[in-house]
C-alpha cells in the first residue's frame, strides 16, 4: 500500500498563496507519504469551479515533473472535473483528452474523470437509465483515448449523479474496458446516504485508487458549512479518524478486497489543513496496520 495526499487536502494553503504546489510536493517528500495526486480543481480560486489552466501551461508541467522527480514523490493520478452530459460535452470531452496528454507528460498512470457536475441529479430510476448510454459512451471513449498511454481511467463516486455503490458498478460492467475502474472514495457514498462500510468493501476490487476521507455526521442542522444530503443528514469534512465514520471497518473491507495500490488522504475539513493532513497520515498508516494485521 502506498499512502499520500490528494493536492486538495492543501486547498486552504494554496487558494491563499501560503503554499504553491511545488511547496506541497516538498512538504509531502518531508513527511511519511509517497504520493501526490493532482486534483485541477485545487489549483483554482473557487473550490467549486475549477479553472485550471494545467492543460495549456507546459513550463508548469515540466517544474511539476522535475520537483517530484526531486523529491522522490510519485505522482498518481491526475483528477479533473467535467460534464459530458451537458450542453458543453464535447468542450469537456477535449479538455479531459488534454489532461490525459497532460498526464502522460507527468508520468501518472492514474487518471480521474466526471461524466456529470457535482449537482445534477435523475428525478428517478428511469431518467438515470435513459442517461446511462451518454455516460458508458464517453467513458469508453477516454479510456481507449488513454490505453495509448497505459493510462487507467476512472469515474469517482462522486456528487449527485454518478454516486452509490452500485451506480458505478455498473458503469464499469458496462464500459468494459480492461483500463476502466473506479477513484473509490470512502466519505462520498454518504452524499447520497449510501452505506459507506458495505459500499466500499463491494466496489474496491473495482478500485484503481482509494480516496481516505471522513465526516462529522449530524441528523439536524447544526449551522453553516455543514452538506445536506438528500436523506437529511448533515456532513462536514474531519481529519480522518477524527469523524463519524467507522473507518475501521472500511479500511478492513479494503483490506480484505486485496486492494495494494495507491491511498490518498482527501482532507476538506475545517481544522488547518497541515494538522489534518499529518494527524490524518498517522491514522491512515495506523489504520491499515492494524487491519493488515488483524487479517494475516
Amino acid at each position: 500500500m502506498q499512502f499520500g495526499f490528494s493536492s486538495y487536502s492543501f486547498y486552504q494553503h494554496l487558494r491563499d498563496g501560503r503554499m504553491t504546489l511545488l511547496d506541497v510536493i516538498d512538504w509531502i517528500a518531508e513527511s511519511d507519504a509517497t504520493h501526490m495526486e493532482i486534483a485541477t480543481v485545487s489549483l483554482s480560486p473557487e473550490i467549486s469551479n475549477d479553472t485550471s489552466t494545467l492543460d495549456q501551461d507546459p513550463a508548469f508541467v515540466e517544474a511539476i515533473r522535475d520537483r517530484a522527480a526531486e523529491r522522490g514523490v510519485t505522482l498518481s493520478n491526475l483528477v479533473v472535473p467535467a460534464d459530458l452530459l451537458g450542453s458543453g460535452a464535447e468542450a469537456s470531452m477535449a479538455r479531459l483528452k488534454r489532461h490525459i496528454d497532460v498526464a502522460a507528460e507527468l508520468g501518472i498512470s492514474l487518471f480521474r474523470h466526471d461524466v456529470a457536475p457535482w449537482g445534477m441529479k435523475a428525478r428517478d430510476v428511469a431518467e438515470f437509465e435513459e442517461l446511462m448510454p451518454r455516460m458508458v459512451a464517453a467513458s469508453k471513449e477516454l479510456a481507449r483515448y488513454a490505453a495509448q498511454y497505459d493510462i487507467t481511467t476512472s469515474v469517482e463516486n462522486h456528487g449527485l449523479l454518478m454516486n452509490g455503490g452500485e451506480r458505478v458498478r455498473r458503469l464499469i460492467h458496462l464500459v468494459d474496458e480492461p483500463n476502466f475502474k473506479t477513484t473509490l472514495d470512502v466519505g462520498n457514498f454518504l452524499s447520497v446516504d449510501d452505506n459507506a462500510v458495505v459500499s466500499t468493501a463491494l466496489n474496491a476490487p473495482l478500485a484503481s485508487i482509494v480516496h481516505l476521507k471522513d465526516f462529522y455526521i449530524r441528523d439536524s442542522f447544526p449551522g453553516d458549512g455543514w452538506h445536506h444530503t438528500p436523506g437529511g443528514k448533515y456532513l462536514l469534512g474531519a481529519i480522518v479518524g477524527y469523524g463519524d465514520l467507522d473507518m475501521r471497518r472500511i479500511v478492513e473491507g479494503i483490506v480484505a478486497s486485496g486492494y495494494d495500490g495507491f491511498v490518498s488522504i482527501e482532507f476538506e475539513g475545517i481544522e488547518d489543513a497541515l494538522v489534518g493532513a499529518e494527524r490524518g497520515l498517522t491514522n491512515t498508516m495506523r489504520l491499515f496496520s492494524e487491519a493488515t494485521e488483524a487479517a494475516a
